[in-house]
């Protein structure tokens, strides 16, 4: 506290395993997943039409603006101090980490089908589950294991190895999962300090960064279609609200469960 005003909002918690916590969190996360999905149908749609750099930006505009606006209605539990940063270098850190996660993905649209990169984006819980070993200390139970042994399996099924997936944006789209799968590692680490609306806010606030930046490279295509404006409403809007729920789901529970 300073001058009688709290600067920010800590949350000074602790990560459990539980199995109340965990059952909340899955069903959480998979609300945040279903929404996040159908943002990226829209995604896809405005890279398209508008480009890489349009897209990042009004997404993170956007997105920023629906969590702030959402965020300051909070007046009972700090209000738009949610938004403001403990660990301010981790949490710019992970926005910037997320933000090449969208171009990778975002580039990889413009040359591969969305189903394709989502069978791949698949190998992402595996990989989460290896990397919470040694960064979050988590015991991986042999029924978790097991578990996500299986779905890498369907993984394969999918990607039928030795078949014609193969792309030039597949190195990147691969590299934007690896990123991907560490920034959820992350999103559980910084639970412990940070509320899942400041991670939100400064990771949509970093998608806009990153869509300025990238204007020179990616100039924008369509810009007065109103499909192509809708689409990046919804993207935004959902992804902000989507990513609250979706970090306060990674701080209930183990990233394997």
């Amino acid at each position: 506290k300073g001058g009688g005003m709290t600067r920010s909002i800590a949350i000074g918690r602790s990560l459990t395993d539980n199995a109340a916590d965990t059952v909340r969190a899955i069903g959480l996360v998979a609300l945040a997943y279903m929404v996040l999905s159908i943002g990226d149908a829209a995604a896809k749609w405005a890279v398209l039409g508008a480009g890489v750099a349009w897209t990042m930006l009004w997404r993170g505009l956007f997105g920023a603006a629906a969590v702030f606006a959402v965020t300051a209605t909070r007046t009972d539990a700090g209000g738009w101090r949610r938004v403001a940063p403990v660990r301010w270098k981790m949490v710019l850190l992970r926005a910037a980490l997320s933000s090449f996660t969208s171009i990778s993905w975002y580039l990889s649209w413009r040359q591969m089908q969305l189903a394709d990169t989502y069978a791949l984006g698949f190998t992402a819980p595996l990989i989460m589950t290896l990397m919470a070993i040694p960064l979050l200390g988590e015991r991986i139970r042999w029924r978790r294991m097991l578990s996500t042994l299986l779905g890498f399996s369907g993984v394969l099924v999918m990607l039928r190895p030795g078949g014609d997936l193969w792309n030039p944006a597949l190195p990147l789209l691969m590299a934007g999962i690896v990123t991907m799968a560490l920034t959820r590692i992350m999103a559980r680490q910084l639970s412990l300090t940070e509320t899942p609306e400041c991670q939100a806010f400064w990771l949509m606030g970093s998608h806009a960064a990153a869509g300025v930046l990238l204007l020179g490279l990616y100039p924008p295509g369509v810009l007065g279609d109103p499909v192509v404006w809708a689409a990046l409403v919804f993207l935004g809007v959902s992804s902000g609200l989507a990513h609250c729920v979706f970090t306060y789901a990674y701080g209930l529970a183990p990233v394997s469960a």
